[in-house]
């Protein structure tokens, strides 16, 4: 899908988030100024309606598992 869209992954993902309504914003992470201008792409990209569904039909909340945050991650919050 990002091929079509001649994006990455994380501009998809931000795509899909914005697609959800003007209220709704996304807040992504950047470490360095080629990641925060990739994420900046994501608001060029208008996601086809089948693109949502399908992204939706994949990442239901019975498909993702895991911890939000590593250990260290998890020791460095509220600190």
């Amino acid at each position: 899908m990002a091929t079509r869209y001649d994006a990455t992954l994380a501009q998809i993902a931000l795509a899909w988030v914005m697609s959800k309504g003007e209220d709704i914003v996304p807040i992504p992470g950047a470490r360095k100024i080629a990641h925060l201008r990739d994420n900046a792409g994501a608001a060029n990209i208008t996601l086809a309606a089948e693109d949502i569904l399908t992204i939706e039909h994949i990442f239901t909340a019975d498909n993702i598992t895991g911890l939000r945050y590593t250990q260290g991650d998890f020791d460095l919050i509220e600190k």
